[in-house]
């Protein structure tokens, strides 16, 4: 997945510019910067949700639109209707809704792939359970099966770690490196720091543009983490990184 000179225009205001990001597969890149720096616009402007002032996006060498299907989205929990009545297999078979189309029928490939996806995230045992009756936890999970369902090469995932405990946390960042050794690229954001620097290849730091990338053994240089998060050089969070100041 490649963005190349990406800017977006939110009434009048300019919400990203000129950002550059590749993520190759094998790969899984942790989208670090503050609340407002653009993370979750950019992961919605690479599946074509939202339009680009400028700039291009290519999915496997395509534009977003011909690559689309080619990519699976793991929104932030609370913009699921989870006290809709439907069940885990049906809310994971939704993510096949590209490849079928809005009226056919699901065959036997497509619930093939729902048992796969569930099977990677453990919850196969729970597929007829109604999606209201389940953990925070759970329902992270089932939302990562609805993505994998369309057996994407590419995989965003918008702060899959918020509200969850360290137990459900740990599983689901093993589970997303393995995904990425599975020959997908995988772009995350995410608060969460030290998951970030202990499970990703490498980070992007984003502030409206991508301010520094690299592996985080390579991003010592305190002054592109002030930039990023606007802080100063007293900031805790320079100790928690351990950077010299």
């Amino acid at each position: 997945m490649r963005v190349e000179g990406a800017a977006v225009d939110l009434g009048g205001r300019l919400v990203l510019e000129d950002v550059h990001l590749r993520v190759a597969r094998g790969e899984l890149v942790g989208l670090i910067g503050p609340n407002g720096a653009g993370k979750t616009t950019l992961l919605r402007s690479i599946l074509g949700l939202v339009p680009l002032a400028a700039g291009r996006v290519f999915i496997n060498g395509q534009s977003t639109r011909a690559g689309r299907n080619n990519v699976g989205y793991v929104p932030q929990r609370h913009e699921f209707a989870w006290d809709f009545p439907i069940s885990v297999e049906d809310v994971v078979m939704s993510g096949r809704t590209g490849a079928l189309g809005l009226f056919r029928r699901p065959r036997q490939a497509d619930w093939a792939a729902v048992g796969d996806a569930l099977d990677r995230v453990r919850m196969n045992d729970l597929r007829q359970r109604p999606v209201g009756e389940l953990s925070g936890g759970q329902r992270q999970r089932v939302l990562v099966a609805r993505a994998l369902a369309l057996q994407p090469s590419t995989l965003l995932l918008d702060e899959p770690f918020t509200g969850l405990d360290m137990p459900t946390q740990e599983l689901l960042s093993e589970l997303f490196v393995s995904l990425a050794r599975d020959d997908r690229a995988v772009l995350m954001t995410t608060h969460d720091l030290a998951s970030a620097l202990y499970s990703c290849d490498r980070l992007a730091l984003l502030n409206r543009t991508v301010v520094a990338a690299g592996r985080p053994d390579e991003l010592t240089d305190a002054r592109v983490w002030m930039d990023c998060f606007g802080v100063g050089a007293t900031s805790p969070l320079l100790r928690i990184l351990e950077l010299p100041r």
